[in-house]
């Protein structure tokens, strides 16, 4: 009897010895992970590119179950889980990189749909043999300085030519840390704002520094987790190119709008360059270095419901976008950019769910004038 209680009690030390040591390893597993922080290395990791096709457009999604798709954080893993990371850049192929808000993403739109699905299925050709090839970049929410961070990462794949389509929505001040894909890479956007010496918003404030504790594993989790079912979405993504859930049945893009006329605080009147985040273009122009970029003020729905007069759709007073057209023409000429205005290029009846989404003819409207600017630049670059 007395044995087995002494064995019992051995036991129990053991087992109290057997949890300190896993509770004190954990502790060493998380304060190692912390320090190092490898979440940016874990990113680059990817079974895209190598055991299944790599995406067409970079994750975004609100209905994983059904797009095979998620939203995450990390730029890294984003990059690589995109075709662009398929392989260096080959000699026959000239490299045309599309970044900017969701109507270049291709919300509602299947891949073969979109701007870079329009323009792929050309198979364009330059006189020297070099097949044009474009990637789609685009990221849902409007900000320029969310674009400038993307672009900051295409730079790495050596693009000949950028093409940044925009509407004004993406330049107020305001707007320009408000993406959470900023907000979530504090670090890299914030040596993206010092490099340039760009005064948007308030990084103090928006940025979210991660914590200590949030770069411990247990701080980590949510992001551990994202990066694991981003790859497994993957096996589905590969075996159905679906990558976005595309209701039968939305809401129509709004054709009776109210009358209000101010527009990000501003009444009428009141706009000028210094409320337009103009320096964030700039400094993409200056980081695209010798490759060319042509932006261009992306088309947009014009209503012809109630208080049309007033406003042109959902987003804009007519004062305020008119007023911007006129800046960004008088800023293109002034700095020389290569710059061009298709704000009314597509029939109304060509928007969906918004004024800034169009149907896949709409988008092939668009697509067919933007390759005609894709060769006139990359005949002019290559004579």
């Amino acid at each position: 009897m007395t044995g087995q209680k002494f064995s019992f009690y051995n036991n129990q030390v053991d087992l109290v010895r057997v949890l300190v040591k896993t509770a004190v390893l954990f502790l060493l597993a998380n304060l190692i992970f912390a320090w190092v922080y490898p979440m940016p290395a874990l990113g680059q990791i990817s079974a895209y590119n190598h055991i299944f096709p790599g995406r067409l457009r970079l994750p975004y999604g609100d209905n994983p179950e059904k797009a095979y798709n998620l939203s995450l954080f990390n730029l890294d893993a984003m990059f690589a889980s995109h075709e662009l990371a398929r392989r260096p850049k080959e000699a026959d192929e000239f490299r045309v990189i599309f970044i900017g808000d969701s109507s270049t993403w291709g919300y509602l739109l299947e891949n073969k749909d979109t701007l870079t699905g329009k323009i792929n299925a050309a198979n364009l050709q330059l006189p020297d043999g070099r097949k044009i090839h474009s990637y789609n970049l685009g990221y849902p929410v409007m900000s320029l300085t969310k674009d400038l961070t993307l672009l900051s990462y295409a730079m790495r794949y050596q693009p000949d030519l950028i093409i940044w389509p925009f509407t004004l929505e993406s330049f107020p001040i305001d707007k320009q840390l408000f993406p959470p894909l900023l907000q979530n890479n504090s670090s890299v956007v914030q040596n993206i704002l010092d490099q340039y010496q760009l005064k948007v918003g308030n990084p103090a404030k928006e940025l979210k520094s991660p914590s200590f504790l949030d770069k411990t594993i247990i701080g980590s989790r949510r992001s551990l987790a994202d990066l694991a079912r981003l790859q497994i979405y993957g096996i589905l993504w590969s075996a159905t190119g679906i990558d976005q859930d595309i209701p039968e049945d939305y809401p129509s893009r709004q054709e009776d709008l109210e009358s209000k006329t101010i527009y990000h605080g501003l009444n009428p009147g009141q706009m000028t360059q210094k409320d337009l985040a103009l320096d964030v273009l700039a400094s993409g122009i200056k980081m695209a270095g010798e490759t060319p970029v042509i932006l261009i003020n992306e088309p947009m729905f014009i209503s012809q419901g109630k208080n049309s007069d007033i406003r042109y759709n959902f987003y804009y007073p007519r004062w305020a976008y008119d007023t911007y057209r006129h800046i960004m023409s008088e800023a293109s000429s002034e700095n020389k950019w290569a710059y061009y205005d298709y704000w009314n290029l597509v029939p109304s009846s060509e928007f969906t769910n918004s004024a800034v989404h169009m149907s896949p003819q709409g988008t092939s409207i668009f697509a067919n004038q933007i390759i005609e600017l894709i060769l006139q630049k990359a005949e002019a670059k290559h004579g």
